[in-house]
């Protein structure tokens, strides 16, 4: 979307004072929901999200898989989490963003160790403030994680894009929404694997390269904080 509006100011910094290859502040919490088998809270920016997970036995019986485990992700948006009053139930983005989410937890779940079992993981969207689907990947697989859901590795999403002319890192929702290109990914960082690229936009090979740079770059603190937000919980309930 074009627009007049600046967004990188002459010093060289973005609207909300970040350079150009800095993140907004992320926050997890894990076991935030008490009657889910694991759950996980983000703060990234101001998106605020939280995701429940609970594995059961599949129902109908006809609908499980003998050899693996089905895993279903359902992403929503609040009707208030955005300015515009959102209308509730379902659309095409909503359905978009709960199927990339659904594939990059299956990559990473090990499914035949659980056979005929479903994996629902509950994603709802407080407040928004762009990047809500990585936001919502990243708390979801430390939520899955909670569950003791067996993973090969926790699932680590970033955004990166183009902001009057600058690859930029994490994008803001201005950035989102009048400049020119949103990257989204997801990875696995110990293989790294990537289980989620999308691109929103035009970008000369130069500058997808330079983006991608930037996120492998910032993905390491990124499952820093998810790895904090597990052992910390586990802390806590060794110190009761």
């Amino acid at each position: 979307m074009e627009s007049n509006i600046k967004l990188i100011t002459d010093d060289g910094l973005r609207l909300d004072g970040r350079a150009l290859n800095e993140m907004r502040p992320i926050k997890i919490q894990t076991g935030v929901v008490e009657k889910a088998d694991g759950s996980a809270y983000i703060e990234w920016g101001a998106n605020k999200i939280i995701a429940a997970v609970y594995v059961r036995e599949a129902y109908p019986k006809h609908a499980q898989n003998i050899d693996r485990a089905i895993v279903k992700a359902r992403y929503n948006m609040s009707g208030y989490s955005v300015e515009e009053r959102k209308r509730p139930g379902p659309d095409r983005r909503t359905m978009e963003i709960s199927k990339v989410i659904t594939e990059a937890l299956e990559s990473t779940i090990v499914l035949e160790k659980l056979p005929r079992a479903e994996v629902d993981v509950f994603i709802q969207v407080l407040e928004a403030d762009a990047g809500t689907r990585i936001a919502s990947l990243t708390t979801a697989s430390v939520a899955v994680a909670d569950a003791g859901v067996p993973m090969r590795d926790l699932v680590v999403g970033c955004t990166a894009g183009k902001a009057d002319g600058k690859m930029v890192l994490d994008l803001s929702k201005d950035e989102d929404n009048f400049g020119e290109a949103d990257i989204p990914m997801a990875i696995l960082p110990r293989t790294k694997k990537i289980v989620l690229l999308q691109l929103d936009g035009k970008v000369s090979q130069e500058e997808f390269d330079e983006a991608t740079s930037m996120m492998m770059n910032a993905i390491p603190r990124i499952s820093e904080i998810q790895r904090n937000a597990l052992m910390s919980k586990y802390n806590v309930e060794e110190g009761e």
